[in-house]
């Protein structure tokens, strides 16, 4: 793959980020603010502390939220299409719009869901401030560990197919990947520090809006740079030229000037 077509690739992978970014921005505003508001009217209603706000809610939840969000979707399309271009043609053969897809469900588990299973998102009000560091290291931490795993695991399988089979070398993968993950969740320390009168109707709430941000980022991506990708990678096929058409243009080429 030459230069010029990774940065085509690159420059429409920050597009469908961008598209990806907006419709999780709708799913964040309509399912995670009102969440995050009730979360910090219970902050408030037992903190003793009322400070003034560096940015008001209103802006936190409007500007504030959309800035964030299509920066981050803009940055997080142009980091998976690098990393498309290097799974091209190394993980099957697949064509872009299945390479897309498949990219995008492969980079949603690896890079969200194995870290959010052990270190769930909590809403304001959960959590201790003197522990964020603590919570923030071990959070990366273990998505350093899922990614690495799974790109372990992608290279077992293809090493293994050739003796055991694509099917077999799969299930032998996935299930190393299952047992290292699952080993990564016995030895890290777990983080529990929501309060006990907190509700946990929220809390999950919460936690499920987080989870809807994330699959429509990953989905939106994946099938939007499907599409994108496909057009730098599959040439378009020559218009079909009439006969009458070919006719005349063979008459007006023979004859001589």
């Amino acid at each position: 793959m030459n230069s010029a077509t990774v940065r085509n690739l690159l420059v429409r992978g920050m597009l469908a980020g961008l598209a990806a970014g907006l419709l999780a921005l709708v799913v964040a505003y309509f399912l995670g603010e009102p969440r995050v508001d009730s979360a910090i009217a219970y902050e408030e209603a037992h903190s003793h502390e009322h400070g003034m706000e560096a940015v008001s809610r209103t802006m936190q939840s409007t500007g504030g939220l959309a800035t964030g969000v299509l920066v981050y979707g803009v940055a997080f399309g142009g980091i998976a299409a690098l990393a498309y271009c290097f799974a091209l043609g190394r993980i099957g053969r697949f064509g872009p719009r299945a390479g897309a897809l498949l990219l995008a469900a492969a980079g949603l588990v690896a890079v969200y869901v194995v870290p959010f299973l052990k270190y769930p998102a909590n809403p304001p009000s959960v959590g201790d401030p003197d522990t964020i560091g603590k919570r923030t290291t071990l959070y990366f931490l273990m998505m350093v560990l899922s990614v690495l795993l799974s790109v372990t695991a992608v290279i077992m399988g293809k090493r293994l197919a050739p003796r055991l089979g694509n099917w077999n070398a799969t299930l032998a993968a996935g299930a190393f990947f299952l047992l290292a993950v699952g080993l990564a969740y016995g030895f890290l320390p777990a983080v529990n520090e929501v309060p006990k009168d907190f509700s946990a109707t929220l809390l999950w709430q919460f936690r499920l809006a987080a989870l809807a941000v994330q699959v429509t980022l990953w989905t939106v991506f994946g099938l939007a740079f499907g599409v994108l990708a496909e057009r730098v990678l599959v040439p378009r096929p020559a218009k079909a030229v009439a006969p009458e058409e070919g006719a005349a243009r063979g008459k007006a080429a023979a004859v001589p000037r």
